[in-house]
């Protein structure tokens, strides 16, 4: 399955795109692609948080949460950037991914005074 989701702003360091498309990567529950529309180059593999990380639950604040019109709880998908390269995989649980299932729109969160880290190694996550 895909949908097209849309950044409220530019991912970070990936300015000026903000349309991408989210397709799943097959036999890999809870991980997908996330495709710049505008540049099939650009591709980032985001992990859903709900699937893999049942310990996770960043503060998104009231303002985050006005900025993707999220108006009950089951509207957010939380999705965290894998970074394959290296020796172990790891993943940034600073700068989550926050999605509107609702409406398709989403925005890169900096999740400021909290303490997630910025590579955390997959292996220990899961």
């Amino acid at each position: 399955m895909s949908s097209s989701v849309l950044f409220a702003e530019a991912p970070l360091g990936l300015a000026p795109l903000v349309s991408f498309t989210l397709a799943d990567v097959a036999d890999a529950p809870g991980l997908h692609s996330l495709t710049a529309t505008d540049d099939s180059t650009v591709r980032l593999f985001v992990l859903d948080a709900a699937v893999h990380l049942a310990d996770y639950r960043p503060h998104i604040s009231d303002a985050q949460q006005v900025l993707l019109d999220l108006t009950e709880a089951d509207d957010a998908s939380v999705l965290v950037v894998v970074n394959p390269a290296g020796t172990e995989p790891t993943i940034n649980l600073l700068a989550p991914i926050v999605l509107n299932a609702r409406t398709g729109l989403c925005h890169q969160i900096i999740l400021e005074d909290q303490e997630w880290p910025v590579a955390a190694p997959l292996r220990r996550a899961l």
